[in-house]
């Protein structure tokens, strides 16, 4: 349990009084031409006690809108809240920022080495710092991610099944989906679970790319659940969902039965039936033309849109069972 909200807060060697805002610096090593690099920790407290809650984004690289999401929750205020704290890190990985890569300059994956170690490699040494550092001072994260390898994921919140607080807080999140996941060893979402901090893992879009929907879905859900923790601030508004939530028990991956040049021509989220025409596979020749069809009925949530496939690659993510 993090120390009551009302004594001050001591982050990375700096004190932050309740009513202040500080931002600190999560360094952890120089470029390699010895350039320091400030990796930015945006920390405000409201004057009243309450909940912590920390947004991450940019564990990985490339996934450029979960950063545009945190960002947007800091440049419009959002942070500033009515009771307890918020920190705000908007990008964890700057070192594969800065060089436009998902992983680290040391090739591995930031969300597959945590909780890392103190004399381990540069990413084992990020989340060491993130797990002993920051998030021992929060009750609440919200971790913003985006699809990877040219695929578009439809906005969506990821849980455990079995976690009661979870599903209450991705309810309450409101994104269009949400998909119950195992947690993966050695991830930032796991190791937070066994520290008993509620995590929401949002994913939506795709790398190198922000999109408006995703976005704007990531923005205000993290706004219904500081409403929900009493810590927004009055002069913004929430509202609810256009739809209910579609909890998703099973999906299944779609994958290409030729290679070829791929399009999709459904849009996602959209609800298909197993045997509706949802894409076409053509050679560069114009001899070939194979039309995909939907091998089960539901929700498009994940679309493959680059246009060169292979036999085998995953299309299309589509549920297939819901929650009742």
């Amino acid at each position: 349990m993090s120390k009551p909200k009302n004594d001050i807060l001591t982050i990375l060697g700096v004190s932050i009084n309740p009513g202040e805002s500080k931002e600190v610096n999560f360094d952890v090593a120089n470029l390699h031409t010895s350039s320091p690099v400030n990796v930015p920790v945006i920390i405000e407290r409201s004057k009243k006690p309450g909940p912590t809650v920390l947004f991450t984004a940019g564990i990985h690289g490339d996934e450029v809108n979960g950063v545009e999401i945190v960002r947007q929750i800091i440049a419009k205020g959002i942070n500033k809240p009515k009771c307890g704290t918020t920190i705000c890190m908007p990008v964890i990985n700057i070192f594969g920022f800065i060089n436009l890569k998902r992983e680290f300059p040391d090739g591995r994956d930031l969300n597959r080495v945590f909780p890392g170690s103190s004399n381990g490699s540069l990413a084992s040494r990020v989340a060491y710092k993130l797990i002993r550092e920051i998030v021992p001072h929060v009750d609440y994260i919200m971790d913003f991610h985006t699809g990877g390898s040219g695929r578009f994921n439809a906005p969506q919140v990821r849980i455990i099944r079995e976690d009661k607080t979870l599903n209450n807080l991705a309810n309450v999140f409101g994104a269009p989906f949400v998909l119950y996941s195992k947690n993966l060893n050695k991830s930032f979402r796991n190791t937070c679970y066994k520290l008993q901090k509620p995590m929401l893992l949002f994913e939506g879009g795709k790398s190198f790319h922000i999109d408006s929907i995703v976005t704007n879905s990531g923005v205000n859900g993290a706004k219904r659940v500081l409403k929900h923790l009493d810590m927004l601030n009055s002069k913004f508004k929430t509202t609810s969902p256009k739809k209910a939530c579609a909890f998703i028990t099973e999906s299944k991956w779609q994958r290409a039965n030729f290679s070829g040049m791929f399009k999709a021509s459904i849009k996602i989220s959209s609800k298909v039936l197993k045997g509706d025409i949802i894409g076409n596979i053509t050679d560069p020749y114009g001899k070939f033309n194979h039309f995909v069809k939907a091998q089960n009925s539901g929700y498009i949530i994940n679309v493959n849109e680059s246009p060169i496939v292979y036999q085998g690659d995953a299309l299309f993510h589509i549920t297939s069972k819901l929650k009742s």
